[in-house]
């Protein structure tokens, strides 16, 4: 499509001399400018990618992607319960379902912890000790202290629960819970100590700050649940197409039974980041719109000093077609060349983020990441080589574009005017 002398002599237009420093110029302020802006729309990209994943993750790696649940009944005295008496028989036949992983019966219930003097409510997660080494977050944590194989004899908490408490490995903690002993003057409270067996850090400051695990039969007995459970949490292959597997799971859990899914307790999350998402691309993409445009600057001021050199290639039996491939050339040329710096940069920025932002909190002094506030323990970017390539698309489309513009104007210029006062 472009001969070899035009590309000679678009490279030599490009190569201004010290006498024509303004056209050197403008191609570095060109040039820097779309790399910079690739770069913030890759940087960007990445990290609204790694956000969505680290989210996803965490929500689906220690919560069930379904619950299900009994609509409950009505009890003689009156009461409403929502528990259900053939959990096992539910969670075998959910099992079955193509797509199923697992399903593991859980008694639940939300308790006031106490240890050395301090406070905090927990949520408290009762579950089968084989069944909690199958949770991915659990299985493999962040960090994590103890052993799950103590199980049995103690609990598993949060690494903020511990952080809150003052307590660690081999401590005992003391749950109170409302809901406690009947006796013939009501009920009291029921206050029981735990020693903690293993403490974990699945990455989200909600599920840390907060959770707490306890095996299965003991949970029954603290929370007065004997021969019950809550629900039966489900995971599955896809837990990005979970409504998918919803009408086969309500067929095996049987009447009564209802589902609640990961998409259904965290959708304000996610609907929040697609449209902060939106919003960013769209921003960024008029910054990379900016950033092109000063290629045209660029090829109109060189259009206008190289006029002369125009009209004697025009007289030598050059084409008009020839002149708007050489200029276009020189302007694709830089959009190609800031586009590809801006790439480096960009997936560079994502894959040493962690330690990029090490060094801004150090010189910052702290705060610039606080896990409290945005739920994750550390800033995420995940490199997706479908961002990148809508970066490098749109910054070569756009430098294409605004490169034609000019070029067609140096293709239109008349040799006879242009050699007039020569």
């Amino acid at each position: 499509m472009f001969r070899r002398f035009e590309w000679m002599i678009a490279w030599r237009y490009l190569r201004a001399k010290r006498s024509e420093g303004g056209i050197s110029v403008m191609t570095w302020i060109s040039l820097v400018g779309i790399a910079l802006a690739v770069f913030a729309l890759i940087a960007t990209l990445a990290v609204r990618s790694g956000f969505r994943y680290e989210f996803v993750d965490t929500i689906i790696g220690a919560n069930p992607h379904v619950s299900v649940l009994a609509y409950g009944e009505v009890l003689p005295n009156g009461a409403l319960t929502r528990t259900m008496a053939n959990y096992d028989e539910v969670a075998a036949a959910v099992a079955q379902v193509d797509g199923v992983e697992r399903a593991v019966p859980v008694v639940s219930g939300q308790v006031m912890a106490t240890a050395n003097g301090r406070n905090t409510g927990v949520q408290v997660v009762g579950m089968r000790g084989e069944d909690l080494a199958q949770v991915p977050r659990i299985a493999e944590p962040e960090e994590a202290r103890g052993s799950l194989a103590d199980y049995q004899q103690g609990i598993a908490i949060g690494t903020g629960v511990a952080r809150q408490l003052g307590v660690d490995v081999g401590d005992s903690i003391r749950l109170i819970s409302p809901d406690g002993v009947r006796t013939a003057f009501g009920t009291s409270p029921r206050i029981k100590a735990y020693p903690v067996v293993f403490v974990f850090q699945v990455g989200r400051w909600d599920i840390d700050s907060t959770r707490v695990y306890m095996p299965f039969e003991e949970a029954q007995l603290y929370f007065n649940r004997t021969g019950v459970a809550d629900e039966v949490q489900v995971a599955v292959d896809d837990p990005e197409r979970v409504d998918f597997y919803g009408p086969a799971l309500i067929q095996a859990a049987g009447e009564g039974a209802y589902l609640w899914t990961w998409q259904d307790s965290s959708g304000a999350f996610l609907r929040a980041l697609t449209m902060e998402d939106n919003i960013m691309f769209v921003i960024l993409s008029i910054l990379v719109l900016i950033a092109t445009l000063n290629i045209t600057s660029g090829l109109v001021m060189l259009v206008k000093n190289k006029g002369r050199d125009i009209g004697i290639l025009r007289t030598m039996g050059l084409t008009e077609g020839t002149i708007l491939r050489v200029f276009f050339l020189c302007g694709a040329s830089i959009g190609v060349i800031g586009t590809l710096i801006g790439v480096a940069l960009g997936c560079l920025f994502a894959i040493y983020i962690d330690q990029i932002f090490d060094l801004v909190n150090y010189i910052a002094g702290g705060g610039v990441w606080d896990p409290q506030f945005r739920h994750i323990s550390q800033l995420p970017a995940r490199l997706e080589w479908d961002d990148v390539l809508t970066a490098v698309a749109l910054s070569l489309t756009l430098s294409f574009v605004v490169t034609i513009f000019p070029a067609r104007r140096a293709a239109r210029m008349n040799p006879v005017e242009a050699l007039r006062y020569e």
